[in-house]
């Protein structure tokens, strides 16, 4: 399924090819069809979570493990996905647009830089936040619109969305690991 430098597919071709919604999923990212690599228990377990801990609290959110979100000339699974309840798709189809908020969980196998990339594709779109988690180093990676990366460990508290009343550490999800 892999495309030729001669002809990227486009959006419309990468949503007709056979198999795109098997596990794990393939993405459509800067003209590159790439699937994504299968999660590790440590990314299964901060994913598990995350998405728990987003969705505990009382906010007009909410937390969605791989759901393919269709942007403008991409179509990307976020390893977590939060939106905002008026825009979560009625039917069983995919997030049209960006997350507000999406979650990427480095594992051995996929670049850094796809995963960089992907949310700052989304961020360029409108995504108000994105996060990068590192448990190798146990680092998180916060990403703004239009602001400098910032690298977060230890006990520093981690920026979430406004209306989302979550106070969490790199320490306290790095602690789900063990």
């Amino acid at each position: 399924m892999a495309s030729t430098a001669l002809h990227p597919p486009t959006l419309a071709e990468f949503s007709q090819l056979p198999n795109l919604e098997e596990s794990p999923a393939w993405e459509l990212l800067n003209g590159q069809v790439v699937q994504k690599p299968m999660p590790t228990l440590h990314h299964s377990r901060l994913q598990k979570r995350l998405v728990s801990a987003i969705d505990n609290t009382s906010s007009p959110y909410e937390a969605f493990p791989e759901l393919r979100c269709i942007l403008s000339q991409n179509s990307i699974v976020p390893d977590i996905t939060i939106v905002h309840q008026t825009r979560i798709p009625t039917n069983n189809e995919p997030l049209q647009g960006v997350p507000n908020w999406l979650i990427e969980i480095l594992s051995p196998d996929p670049s850094t830089t796809k995963l960089i990339a992907k949310i700052q594709i989304s961020l360029d779109e409108g995504s108000q936040l994105g996060w990068l988690i590192d448990s190798q180093e146990a680092a998180i990676m916060i990403f703004l619109p239009d602001q400098p990366l910032q690298l977060l460990s230890g006990d520093r508290l981690l920026p979430v969305l406004d209306e989302i009343s979550l106070q969490l550490t790199p320490n306290q999800v790095f602690s789900w690991l063990q």
